[in-house]
């Protein structure tokens, strides 16, 4: 489960993050946003603690960043079928055109290429609808002809509003499997796919297997329905032949046995397809908490398959930040405590929390699913009965944190001064609000994603097309009620008694307007984590209304939501949480449908007018990614390696070119 950036700005997060990493690079001279176009900022971040680590360390994260790198073609092929011949089709164009390249034509589709690139595909990355040029069709055909690619059907494609429209669609009123773009079935309806996978899913199995989470389903000229497999031999076997070398070349280079272990794992998985040796994998890796450098590598995350089955590819590599550590370590040790306090029933409370381990870590690579655009905190592996015999690990990425409010601070608005009511509010968001917000990710991260239990005999698909955003709305409530609990400052986490409030202004203005700024007039919100925070903030207003909660106020035309009962406010944070863990531990899949498309799918137009507008006059861009630091081998005058350096490039559509060059196998 991952857990994406929440829109603020926060003042002076991370002073110290920019003064102490670079010494060449002094925190005056290190610009973090690079690039700015449509709704999208990019910037780039700085890896703290690389010239610490040991040139094994080195080497071992190298090569496990060059294994997640070669994993980016599977995204974008799973993303939608004409994902790669369309990027292959602009990238030709981005290299080889001769033409006037300062035209507004030509400007036009080098913001749709990069449109392009940071969704890893034509569909928008959060929204999921289709985006299109700006410049005409006869002009993108015109720089097809002078590069010499002519394809109706690629024009077709790219330019026809019908086709491929969505990437998930969420459209409750048809076949969402025949309605997504998505890449993961072929001739098949939601039926026969619910159909072939009740004739295989043991609900009764205490270590079920996530089935389906590395195939794609398809029914043959013979209408038999079939899976087939990614992994070498299979499906991606190009890209995934490329990743086992470099996880091999990193076998030799790890910190310790565990570490070598499940690299083996890893790899036999790849080769074999077996979810059998996923779920051995996981237990593996979960197992080392001592490696200073962690990374993940496979098939994880199932927002983007409409049935919520279906895995995308995504890697990561990241370096432990074992100061930050302590406060993680802390909540970790505790776990315990914050199960049997939960206000849940206590049926669906684990007895025995196992595992948990969590930490601060500092990105080194992003890729797949997590490139350009990235969480801010993970917690894995997702499997419930993995989790429950043999715990999980919960990371809070410290550098993508810190650089999103390094690189706010070089705007010149927000959106804190802009959508908070007071004062009182603002001042307390800048004194409080970056380490509540923080603390809340971690509690999401570190215990909300690993609390509760299902019963037995439920199965860990009952929800759906629901399951990720309700999942993600149950890990934020955890967040939320302790956010508020005594025990964070006795605890040390927490630095004083009132600072949650800042998180709770935070949040119920983002969940019920702020983060509207992305969706487009009209759309409804489809993307989970946004759904996610809708429901929450919707269903505490609107429970609230009696007793004046969250009060609606209107000041010089523009809208405002303000808290009048932070109390209650936890008191009615605490009645949902316990309502989503009920449904998700009794598998009640129609209560958990009413609860999303009641509070979390519909936008009030007027003021989703309204707060486009205001966040418009601000010039900011909703949407944030990265590129990442080159990481480039230093050798001797023997030809030995020496050492592992470090760039930061600030070459946006270069490093996407770049990777399409080295690492496309598709």
């Amino acid at each position: 489960m991952k857990q994406f950036f929440k829109m603020i700005l926060i003042a002076g997060a991370a002073a110290a993050f920019a003064a102490c990493e670079n010494p060449k690079d002094g925190a005056d001279s290190f610009r973090y946003t690079i690039d700015q176009f449509a709704d999208i900022r990019v910037m780039r971040y700085r890896i703290p603690g690389w010239e610490q680590l040991s040139l094994q360390q080195k080497a071992y994260a190298y090569h496990l960043s060059e294994a997640a790198k070669y994993g980016r073609d599977i995204l974008w092929d799973q993303n939608c079928p004409a994902n790669l011949s369309i990027r292959h089709c602009v990238e030709n164009i981005l290299e080889n055109f001769d033409g006037d390249r300062e035209s507004e034509d030509f400007l036009a589709f080098t913001e749709y290429a990069k449109r392009l690139f940071f969704s890893n595909g034509i569909h928008h990355h959060y929204a999921e609808d289709k985006f299109f040029p700006a410049c005409s069709r006869d002009y993108f055909a015109s720089l097809m002809n002078a590069v010499g690619v002519v394809d109706d059907n690629l024009l077709e494609i790219i330019y026809n509003p019908d086709i491929y429209p969505q990437r998930r669609s969420t459209n409750t009123e048809g076949d969402i499997v025949l309605q997504s773009a998505v890449n993961f079935y072929e001739g098949v309806t939601r039926d026969d796919v619910e159909r072939y996978y009740a004739s295989i899913v043991n609900p009764n199995d205490p270590h079920p297997i996530s089935y389906g989470l590395n195939t794609k389903v398809v029914k043959g000229p013979d209408g038999v329905v079939r899976e087939l497999p990614w992994c070498i031999g299979g499906i991606y076997s190009a890209a995934i032949e490329k990743i086992c070398e470099e996880l091999e070349l990193a076998i030799d280079f790890a910190e310790n046995d565990i570490q070598k272990r499940a690299l083996g794992i890893l790899i036999e998985y790849y080769h074999t397809g077996d979810l059998r040796k996923w779920d051995e994998f996981n237990i593996e890796w979960v197992k080392d908490t001592i490696g200073t450098v962690d990374f993940i590598n496979g098939f994880i995350e199932d927002y983007n398959d409409p049935l919520g089955r279906k895995a995308s590819w995504e890697g990561y590599v990241n370096i432990k930040d074992f100061e930050a550590s302590a406060r993680t370590e802390t909540l970790s040790a505790n776990a315990q405590w914050f199960e049997d306090h939960a206000p849940v029933d206590p049926r669906f409370r684990k007895s025995v929390v196992r595992g948990i381990s969590a930490k601060v870590i500092n990105a080194v690579c992003l890729a797949g699913d997590s490139y350009p655009s990235t969480p801010i905190g993970i917690n894995l592996p997702n499997a419930d009965w993995i989790r429950r015999d043999h715990g999980s690990k919960s990371v809070t990425i410290a550098n993508i944190t810190h650089t999103y409010d390094l690189s706010s601070q070089e705007m010149p608005a927000s959106t804190l001064t802009e959508f908070a009511w007071s004062k009182e509010e603002i001042e307390r968001a800048k004194r409080w609000g970056a380490i509540a917000d923080e603390v809340h990710t971690d509690l999401h991260e570190c215990l909300g994603h690993g609390s509760g239990q299902l019963l037995p005999g439920v199965s860990t698909t009952a929800m759906g097309e629901y399951a990720s955003a309700l999942e993600e709305a149950r890990a934020d409530l955890f967040g939320l009620y302790y956010t508020a609990d005594p025990k964070m400052v006795e605890l040390g986490i927490m630095p004083d008694p009132e600072a949650y409030k800042a998180e709770y202004d935070n949040y119920i203005r983002n969940g019920l307007m702020v983060q509207f700024t992305r969706v487009e007039l009209g759309r409804p919100n489809t993307e989970a984590h946004m759904q996610n925070r809708k429901l929450i903030a919707e269903w505490c207003y609107q429970k609230g209304l009696p007793e004046n909660v969250i009060e609606k106020k209107v000041r010089n035309g523009k809208t405002y939501f303000v808290i009048n009962d932070y109390v209650r406010l936890r008191e009615l944070f605490a009645e949902l949480l316990a309502e989503i863990q009920r449904i998700k531990s009794e598998g009640d899949y129609e209560a958990g449908k009413a609860l999303i498309e009641t509070y979390a799918v519909n936008i009030d137009p007027e003021l989703h007018r309204e707060v486009r507008a205001r966040y418009e006059a601000l010039n900011l861009k909703p949407y944030g990614g990265f590129v990442n630091p080159d990481i480039r081998p230093v050798y001797g005058a023997d030809g030995t390696i020496t050492d592992y350096e470090v760039v930061y490039t600030d070459d946006y559509l270069g490093q996407m070119l770049f990777y399409g060059r080295k690492y496309g196998t598709l």
